[in-house]
């Protein structure tokens, strides 16, 4: 989600939304997140088993398109998956024959989110947790969560919160290895004016022979055995846009923020906070989602802990476009999460081992 007004749903001005709801005991009578036990292919079984989910998605996410600019938007899509010969193009080509409607690679490689994240020891500080929020203008990702416990991966089992025919993971706990999460990074600026600098990065991307942040995660949790080599990866592997990666291990001194342009990296160690604008000094760009420096400061003073209440979840951390709050502990291999929508919990909480 972007403050700026620019997004996947269009062009809507936060200030004109109403307040969001807190947390509240109606969620006992809210639907359950599904969990779905898959192999590798968790993007095409989630999508089999939740064709509804996925359109319900589309249809909220493209209906303010054209049916002309849709389908153009997944020529060129395409064509990008295609020039720089991407790992998951048959996938996603599966996915889009399955779905047969304009939209499905468009929104398999593009984002527009805001995100709070945490990464600290636990309370009794036997081990690291990730505290994770995730905000999207597009209604319709909170209701139609599904959650995945992958096996048949090199480095281990893990569990994510995910969408139906998503191929790229935004959040993941491994049990004995890492929990992570992918926060979008700020706008670079080129001339200062917002929409010619959303223009200009957008064609930046065109020229990018790397995968997404979101499939470099997803590759971390099939392939890194560690908090360490997930790390390095985070840190070394070249990406197609710039991106923030929340990372904490299994021992409660591996926490880190890493974060990204396509090619360098910014690394902070220890108990630390992202959102969506850079902390490390000399990064600069436009900030994104709704204010990003006063989301950082509430939820640098939050302890991790594992209540499915979310008691602490309040504005601005909260807000109309909260769609997933999520908390993860690696040692214990176990996570807590609850989908959101605009007027409030749209899920009951989910607690999840592996």
């Amino acid at each position: 989600m972007n403050h700026d007004r620019i997004s996947l749903a269009g062009a809507v001005d936060a200030a004109e939304r109403p307040s969001p709801v807190a947390p509240s005991h109606r969620s006992l009578a809210l639907p359950a997140i599904p969990v779905l036990d898959t192999g590798r292919d968790f993007a095409i079984a989630t999508l089999m088993h939740h064709k509804d989910r996925a359109h319900a998605l589309l249809d909220e996410a493209s209906g303010r398109y054209p049916a002309r600019a849709l389908q153009a938007l997944d020529r060129v899509s395409r064509a990008w998956l295609v020039r720089w010969d991407n790992a998951h193009l048959p996938e996603i080509d599966t996915i889009a024959k399955t779905l047969d409607r304009p939209g499905a690679y468009f929104f398999s490689v593009n984002y527009e989110w805001g995100c709070t994240c945490r990464v600290a020891p636990s309370p009794d500080r036997q081990s690291a947790r990730l505290t994770r929020v995730l905000d999207w203008l597009s209604p319709g990702l909170g209701s139609n969560l599904v959650a995945a416990r992958v096996s048949g991966n090199p480095a281990g089992p893990f569990a994510l919160l995910t969408w139906p025919g998503y191929t790229g993971v935004l959040q993941v706990m491994a049990r004995g290895r890492f929990s992570a999460a992918l926060n979008q990074a700020p706008m670079r600026k080129s001339v200062g004016l917002f929409y010619i600098d959303w223009a200009a990065n957008r064609r930046r991307v065109w020229t990018m022979p790397h995968p997404t942040p979101a499939h470099l995660l997803r590759h971390v949790a099939e392939e890194a055995e560690t908090f360490g080599e997930a790390k390095r990866l985070l840190t070394e592997r070249p990406i197609s846009t710039p991106a923030i990666f929340s990372l904490a291990g299994i021992h409660p001194s591996e926490t880190v923020v890493i974060e990204r342009t396509e090619r360098d990296a910014r690394v902070r160690e220890g108990p630390t906070i992202a959102a969506n604008h850079y902390e490390a000094a000399g990064w600069r760009g436009h900030a994104r989602g709704v204010d990003s420096p006063g989301r950082a400061r509430m939820m640098s003073g939050l302890a991790p802990d594992m209540d499915p209440t979310f008691a602490w979840l309040t504005p601005p951390i909260l807000n109309d476009c909260t769609r997933l709050v999520m908390v993860a502990d690696a040692r214990e291999g176990r996570l807590i999460a609850q989908g959101y929508e605009r007027d409030g919990p749209a899920t009951r909480p989910l607690e999840l081992s592996l």
